[in-house]
């Protein structure tokens, strides 16, 4: 039983060391969708990212097709979204 725990231990940190190097390699991630809630001071708000197009329930980006929620993800996420 313990050379079986060794050999999950040693696979264990093995995954945790990959999963450490992707994290550092951003680049090799790319979103192509999610849905977020940003908690904003007034009203919560759902952005949401598929297929190349961003959306939010905001009343700012229904006018303007932007907005601030989807402005913060970009910074969030620079470089790990599909280019257009």
């Amino acid at each position: 039983i313990r050379s079986q725990n060794k050999k999950m231990d040693s696979g264990m940190i093995g995954k945790i060391d990959k999963a450490k190097r992707y994290a550092e390699e951003r680049d090799r991630i790319t979103f192509n969708s999610f849905e977020v809630t940003f908690r904003g001071d007034n009203n919560n708000h759902t952005t949401k990212f598929e297929n190349g197009k961003w959306d939010c329930t905001c009343s700012f980006f229904q006018s303007r097709g932007v907005c601030g929620h989807t402005m913060a993800m970009e910074i969030i996420l620079e470089g790990m979204l599909p280019s257009e």
